[in-house]
């Protein structure tokens, strides 16, 4: 048996919500080790909080109720902290974790079991009205604290933003970027045991992560100590054949190591 919370000429099936709220409250306590349990969840989480306006706010907001969505989600943002316009679209099992600050926009999407750390902002550079302006977040985007995803292009599955970096091109999916602007450092493949899952990173870090400009610069410093060698070994050969060559300044030579850690 179902039951409808009513309206005039509107329904809402509220086993939906509870249904909804009880995955919610799982998912939280399983990516929060501090979530003791399903009380501490309803009481104490702004994101859960912030999320079941949002759902009223959204409900709203679909059927006309402009101001009264509008109104919900300002209430939510006095609350929480937390500001999620009314016409984003948030999925299920969404965790935002401690959230203060976290902004989400009108034509913003975000996926089930997504995860957005506190200080987040998916926004929007363009001011055209009814345009797709806002970021989508696919499933199991991990979104670290202070990062920025601005623009309307797609955010991968099961990729990963850094904390504080600011995204301004699409992520493909399994693949982890930082940096400002943010660049793409590696992809993530499921090993066979594993299948197709996803390892949960907090703050979207991964263990073993690689920056791309600092491994450029890496092959750089490789390739100048190999270029030094092959000169003085070319010089060598050189005043061995007897050929004077002009003398040049001493300089000192490349430290691999120390120029290494430097970059490192």
């Amino acid at each position: 048996m179902h039951y409808y919370c009513r309206f005039p000429n509107i329904e809402f099936p509220l086993f939906m919500l509870f249904s909804q709220l009880r995955e919610d409250i799982a998912s939280i306590i399983q990516r929060d080790p501090a979530a003791r349990n399903a009380w501490d969840v309803i009481t104490c989480y702004p994101g859960f909080q912030a999320i079941l306006m949002h759902r009223w706010a959204n409900w709203c907001w679909k059927r006309g109720l402009k101001w009264l969505a509008r109104f919900i989600s300002h209430v939510a943002r006095v609350l929480t902290g937390i500001e999620i316009h009314p016409g984003a679209t948030i999925g299920r099992r969404v965790f935002i974790d401690h959230g203060f600050g976290v902004v989400i926009g009108e034509t913003a999407e975000v996926g089930d079991d997504c995860t957005i750390y506190q200080g987040v902002t998916l926004g929007g550079t363009s001011l055209t009205r009814g345009a797709k302006r806002h970021p989508t977040l696919e499933s199991g985007v991990i979104v670290g604290a202070g990062a920025k995803v601005l623009g309307g292009f797609t955010v991968g599955q099961g990729a990963k933003i850094g904390s504080n970096s600011v995204v301004l091109k699409p992520v493909p999916a399994g693949c982890t970027a930082v940096g400002n602007p943010a660049h793409i450092i590696r992809k993530e493949t499921a090993s066979a045991d594993s299948g197709s899952a996803q390892l949960f990173a907090a703050y979207g870090v991964t263990q073993s992560i690689d920056d791309p400009v600092a491994k450029v610069l890496h092959k750089l410093i490789d390739h100048a100590v190999s270029q030094q060698e092959q000169i003085e070994k070319l010089t060598a050969l050189i005043e061995q054949a007897g050929i004077r060559c002009e003398e040049m300044p001493a300089c000192e030579k490349l430290n691999i190591d120390q120029i290494n850690s430097l970059v490192d």
